[in-house]
């Protein structure tokens, strides 16, 4: 059974693993130059690549992310 996920729960879910200090949520560098320094937001980051990636599956995306990136 599929889940459906909107990119408003996706994006308070990223959101929500930036605020949560237990997490590893650095930004990326971005060559467009969009943001200060060149430096791209965690959220906007992942929101990129989910939508670069349409076969990738949002919910298992985000399970995984939360998996890698938790402090050990």
């Amino acid at each position: 059974m599929a889940v459906f996920i909107t990119i408003d729960e996706i994006t308070e879910k990223l959101k929500a693993l930036e605020e949560n200090p237990s997490m590893i949520t650095k930004d990326s560098y971005s060559p467009v130059g969009e943001w200060p320094n060149d430096r791209m937001p965690f959220v906007d980051y992942h929101l990129a690549y989910l939508r670069t990636h349409k076969l990738v599956d949002p919910v298992n995306y985000l399970s995984n992310l939360e998996l890698m990136i938790k402090k050990r």
